[in-house]
């Protein structure tokens, strides 16, 4: 039997000015992928800087987090964006990080969309292919990180783009596969016995159970730890540990 290959990502970057979510430069030491505010949702140009320098310094990719225009509401507010200022958007987003990643020698390797715009490309494929659009605006063929079965990563395929499945082990699951909406109770794991065991059940079995307990198949390449949770660096290290004492080889995805 071949060895289980997961890649961790973490989002990071999510401070503005002097305010401060993630404890990037601790979360840099155990994750493998880094998804980075781009300005719109969080992060500010000081630190998109900082957080790429950190991450080539620890030789971890980094992913551009593109959002809804959305500060106060930390991208998690639904929006209606026509989809050619979304496309235009996207790209800025992607290009104002790879100005950073460039700077601290390396490159923007990924994209992941976040919060509500998420959430919407799931099912919405105009919203789906206005983030494809912005991703080849942007230029090159980066690789786009979505929930299996959305709409996004069917769009982003057909455009030749590849992609890169996910799963969160900190988020309930409903039972057609897609995340409990935040709105609802138990939307959110906050056990880290139950985050551990969930990573390792998404690792070696590509599936969990859902909110109702019924067995859902979220096969995935990459698992997300949410950085915004209280106590995330200890919980991060302890489900990296977990995952390599059980034999998974815990790196970035090809």
């Amino acid at each position: 039997m071949s060895q289980v290959v997961i890649d961790l990502n973490a989002d990071l970057g999510e401070g503005f000015g002097r305010w401060r979510l993630t404890d990037d430069e601790q979360l840099l030491s155990v994750v493998t992928s880094a998804n980075v505010a781009c300005g719109f949702h969080a992060g500010d140009a000081a630190t998109m800087r900082r957080v790429c320098e950190l991450a080539a310094q620890r030789g971890v990719r980094i992913g551009a987090q593109v959002s809804y225009r959305d500060l106060a509401g930390f991208g998690r507010r639904a929006m209606d964006v026509p989809t050619d200022e979304l496309s235009a958007e996207v790209a800025y987003q992607i290009g104002a990080l790879e100005v950073f990643a460039r700077a601290a020698g390396t490159r923007v390797a990924y994209v992941k969309p976040h919060g509500a715009l998420y959430n919407r490309v799931v099912r919405d494929e105009e919203q789906a292919g206005a983030v494809v659009e912005g991703v080849l605006l942007a230029g090159g063929r980066l690789p786009v990180l979505g929930l299996p079965g959305s709409r996004l990563l069917d769009v982003a395929e057909k455009a030749g783009l590849p992609t890169v499945t996910e799963a969160f082990a900190d988020r309930a699951y409903t039972d057609e596969g897609t995340l409990v909406p935040r709105t609802r109770a138990g939307a959110v794991i906050t056990s880290g016995d139950e985050v551990v065991a969930r990573s390792l059940d998404l690792a070696a079995n590509g599936s969990v159970a859902s909110l109702t307990g019924r067995r859902v198949d979220v096969g995935a390449r990459s698992l997300c730890l949410h950085g915004d949770t209280p106590g995330a660096v200890e919980l991060a290290r302890e489900v990296r540990a977990r995952l390599e004492a059980d034999g998974v080889d815990v790196r970035a995805f090809a």
